[in-house]
């Protein structure tokens, strides 16, 4: 993948998306395109791209569904709504859907630039595809699922397990709360469900990584905050 943001535009109005899309190439963005509901949602699942411009009225399945399956499967994909309709009951419900930021049309492309700049630089970093996670004493094979240690012993991981190590992975360095795995890798509601699953599932994890002990320095719990994993050396991601 290009080192340069890649946006999707999913815009039925042919006129609307290619002007879009030739400015956005002209300032320096990765472009790729559809004029379909079902087209634009099956690109966004991809999840290669760094944002979504996503108009909400669309022939063959509509921006609302594309937006709800975004959220439950790419929660951190940005995703700026485009419409026609400016009511302030429809700008709530989107925002409220999980949107990043509302252009009502018709729009000024120097404002699209503006609020398309703003949002990836508010956004949290798009998580990279991982195929392997070094630390350590050895690395996590996310495609054999399986830990694999310095002296080549090598212990197994369960579907969950390695899920949960991937997103961990991804955002590796940063603190991640129960909730926050709970609702991404679980893909539940943090409300009324009880985080301690996770706990289990991370001693389990430490065992597996062999981080027990006195101190972990791997698979680290940040006081208040959460959950991070640690890494000494640098990671090998997919191109």
């Amino acid at each position: 993948m290009s080192h340069r943001p890649r946006i999707l535009v999913i815009e039925d109005d042919a006129a609307i998306r290619r002007a879009v899309v030739d400015a956005l190439t002209v300032s320096g963005f990765d472009v790729d395109q559809a004029g379909r509901g079902d087209e634009g949602l099956a690109k966004a699942l991809q999840g290669q791209v760094n944002l979504i411009l996503l108009d909400l009225v669309l022939p063959q399945g509509s921006g609302w569904t594309i937006l709800k399956q975004l959220r439950a499967t790419h929660a951190t994909i940005p995703v700026i709504v485009l419409t026609a309709c400016g009511s302030e009951s429809e700008r709530i419900g989107g925002l409220e859907a999980g949107a990043d930021d509302y252009v009502v049309k018709p729009f000024s492309i120097k404002e699209l630039l503006a609020r398309i700049q703003a949002v990836l630089r508010r956004s949290p970093q798009r998580p990279q595809l991982l195929s392997h996670f070094s630390f350590q004493g050895g690395r996590i094979d996310f495609e054999r699922r399986e830990v694999v240690f310095d002296n080549q012993e090598r212990d197994s991981l369960s579907e969950r397990e390695s899920e949960l190590l991937l997103y961990l992975a991804q955002h590796s360095g940063r603190a991640l709360s129960r909730d926050e795995l709970l609702q991404n890798v679980w893909k539940l509601t943090p409300n009324g469900f009880s985080t301690r699953t996770i706990d289990m599932h991370i001693a389990r994890l430490r065992e597996k990584l062999r981080d027990v002990g006195t101190e972990s320095h791997i698979l680290l719990t940040v006081r208040g905050k959460g959950y991070m994993l640690q890494s000494n050396t640098k990671q090998d991601r997919e191109p």
